[in-house]
């Protein structure tokens, strides 16, 4: 299979959907912060000067998921049908890992839509958190698995741990 957003001559363009048919689809993807140990403690308990920092990045998960199309030159817009966002505090790491998981009724994937959602989310507890470290590092963003539409169903070789970061 050939990039789909390219013509023969090499230009860019979106692709058309109007003939496909809609389907359920969902997307998770993953990424994580690490921070220092002193970031870590904050977060844990809850008082960073600008608040809750994971309530937040929460919430600004689910706003750049349903923004996507506006950053991203060739997405289509989604009308999505459900948003999660999810975090998992990793003490031997001293990392947060970020779960998004997005659903659409479509006629295309919802992939970049999963993968913005946990690039806004963990750039956020950057933002909120920039005060006390600077160091902070935002590593291995991916999509974990995706279902729906004509290329079917799709999982990382790295296997997610549990299923509670998806839409039930």
């Amino acid at each position: 299979m050939g990039l789909t957003h390219f013509d023969e001559n090499g230009k860019a363009f979106m692709v058309d959907v109007t003939e496909k048919g809609e389907t359920i689809r969902e997307a998770t993807a993953t990424g994580k912060i690490v921070v220092n140990q002193e970031v870590y403690e904050a977060i844990c308990a809850g008082v960073v000067g600008k608040g809750d920092v994971l309530g937040v990045a929460t919430t600004a998960g689910i706003m750049g998921a349903k923004r996507t199309s506006e950053l991203i030159p060739m997405c289509h817009i989604l009308p999505i049908t459900n948003c999660k966002v999810t975090f998992k505090m990793l003490p031997e790491e001293y990392a947060v890992q970020c779960w998004c998981t997005v659903k659409v009724t479509g006629k295309t994937g919802v992939e970049m839509e999963a993968l913005t959602g946990v690039s806004t989310a963990l750039l956020t507890v950057y933002d909120m958190c920039k005060a006390l470290d600077k160091s902070m590092e935002i590593k291995e963003i991916y999509l974990c698995r995706k279902t729906g539409g004509k290329s079917g169903e799709y999982y990382h070789e790295k296997k997610m741990e549990d299923s509670s970061h998806y839409i039930k």
